[in-house]
């Protein structure tokens, strides 16, 4: 198969890169050779934050939730596990880029510099000589850096919000603002002055970006009218001097029959695990197959199938569009949502890839099994479909014939008359791996249990249901007495094990206490409201004065 160069846009140009190993990442790219030192190293995990930029795409090619700005999708992500080929037909924006935007518009002004005035410590102090973008600035005036280290991913994290905030005419909620910095790490300044920072942008002089150029270079990148697009390969050579390729297909049948003719190639997605295998154990991953730019892999949407109407989440959607579009359904999943990793991986990552990578400590299946979620598997022609819970066989093993990948997930909307909740427990309250996650439904026949879930993660080998509870709970009255049943039932259901996130015996009792928990706020009488239950719906959400 033919190769060509990587082919982005970067600094206001398209960038060719002919000369770099298929998993050379974004982040080393940057510093190394495009001498864009701005973007810092930190954990080279996708933990702190401290790399993070925005890519930009045509909103026809995007796995975004969100809106487009102006013709032109943005979205945060991780440079640190980004894999350089991944660009190829996309817009890459950094601190460089928004410093360049100051400069120009400060240009363009020809105004004489300011002069420094007088700090004032008890709010914001302006400093106008420089020639900062307006999320800069905000950072300088509101105090929010120290150390300097983790500043340029807050700022891009700030831009990204800036810019969807500016198009839509809308500002953030100090909580929503929290949340988009969720993935963002400060190590000394503290994360008060550096939300005051994200409140004042909007206050200051507006300086959208000019998504002009942008587009009519993307669309340039972009295969003829007319021609039907093509599969992009890259090749480079590892550090043992043989070749490495990169196959990014852009369609589901070229996918299919590129994947059934190479089975032993590494599928890759979102990178969020994978770009690990190789920052964290040097995995040499050979060839890969990128199913990032399928765009029939990101759909989502409600269609009728073979068991009767379904939401149908394809495996290339983005973890951000999937758990949208389950809160939109089922608005108690918000919680663990938006408590999911932070938004740079949840941007990057897919849903598809969360499940097929089968971590029995993953957040995504235990919610999908108490939804009877079904995984649609494709090889070839052929698709097949089986219950999520039948997929896992053991540790880390599935269902999976070779040559074969994931194509869809499909959730009855039958279960949408069930009561569906989802509990994350972990040491940290954002962007941190669950000790514990569990994803339950019950559905009621007046008092008496019609239909029930529970579905565990962290508590064995496999995320699984707890069969022995829900025959405890199944057909009998939804009352205290039956639910202590089914807690004891449970010492049959799991024996977890002790590790570094949490002891069996914690494990054990929280898997009680959840479910303890899921009775007080679905009972028939004076249930617990989300107030009295949700951490987001005490925090404040009013809308910062306009």
């Amino acid at each position: 198969m033919k190769t060509r160069p990587i082919r982005f846009f970067h600094h206001g140009a398209v960038v060719e890169v002919s000369n770099a190993h298929p998993t050379r990442s974004v982040l080393d790219w940057l510093r190394e050779d495009a001498r864009c030192t701005g973007t810092k190293e930190g954990c080279n995990e996708g933990d702190c934050g401290a790399c993070t930029v925005v890519i930009g795409e045509l909103p026809e090619h995007s796995m975004s939730a969100g809106s487009a700005v102006r013709g032109l999708s943005l979205r945060t992500v991780n440079a640190c596990i980004q894999f350089l080929p991944t660009l190829d037909g996309k817009a890459l924006f950094t601190v460089e880029d928004l410093k360049a935007m100051g400069e120009s518009a400060q240009s363009a002004q020809s105004a004489p510099p300011a002069t420094l005035q007088p700090v004032e410590y008890d709010k914001p102090h302006a400093v106008k000589a420089s020639a900062l973008h307006p999320v800069q600035q905000a950072m300088v005036e509101c105090h929010g850096s120290q150390c300097g280290f983790c500043t340029p991913g807050f700022v891009m994290s700030l831009w990204s919000t800036y810019e969807h905030h500016k198009a839509c005419g809308t500002r953030p909620t100090r909580q929503q603002l929290a949340d988009d910095l969720s993935g963002n790490l400060c190590r000394c300044t503290g994360y008060r002055p550096i939300l005051d920072a994200g409140q004042h942008m909007f206050d200051l002089p507006a300086l959208p970006l000019d998504t002009v150029p942008v587009i009519a270079a993307l669309k340039a990148l972009q295969p003829e009218s007319g021609n039907p697009p093509e599969t992009f390969s890259y090749a480079g050579l590892n550090p043992d001097k043989r070749i490495d390729t990169f196959h990014a297909p852009r369609t589901l049948a070229a996918l299919a029959e590129l994947r059934e003719h190479n089975p032993k190639a590494q599928l890759l997605a979102g990178s969020t695990d994978v770009g690990l295998w190789v920052n964290k154990l040097f995995r040499d991953l050979g060839d890969i197959i990128f199913v990032g730019d399928v765009d029939e892999l990101k759909h989502i949407d409600e269609r009728t199938g073979a068991h009767g109407a379904e939401l149908y989440i394809g495996a290339g959607a983005s973890l951000e569009a999937a758990w949208s579009a389950l809160a939109s359904r089922f608005p108690a999943l918000t919680d663990v949502w938006l408590r999911f990793a932070s938004p740079p991986i949840r941007n990057a990552g897919t849903m598809g890839g969360n499940v097929a990578n089968g971590s029995p400590i993953g957040d995504a299946p235990p919610v999908l099994m108490s939804l009877d979620a079904q995984i649609e598997l494709r090889r070839g022609a052929r698709v097949r479909r089986m219950l999520l819970e039948d997929f896992y066989l053991d540790y880390m093993k599935n269902q999976l014939e070779p040559g074969e990948f994931v194509q869809a997930l499909a959730i009855p909307l039958t279960v949408t008359s069930r009561q569906v909740r989802a509990y994350k427990i972990s040491k940290r309250f954002d962007c941190d791996i669950s000790a514990l996650c569990a994803g339950f439904s019950i559905e009621l026949d007046g008092d008496v249990v019609k239909a029930i879930r529970l579905a565990y993660g962290g508590m064995a080998a496999t995320v699984r249901r707890a069969a022995g509870a829900e025959a405890a709970l199944l057909g009998q009255p939804w009352s205290q007495e039956v639910v202590n049943a089914a807690k004891t039932a449970l010492t049959n259901d799991f024996q977890p094990l002790t590790d570094m996130r949490a002891s069996a015996a914690y494990r054990f009792q929280v898997a009680q206490n959840l479910l303890q928990r899921f009775w007080l706020e679905t009972r028939r009488q004076n249930p617990l409201t989300a107030q009295s239950t949700s951490v987001f719906s005490v925090m404040p959400h009013q809308v910062a004065p306009q």
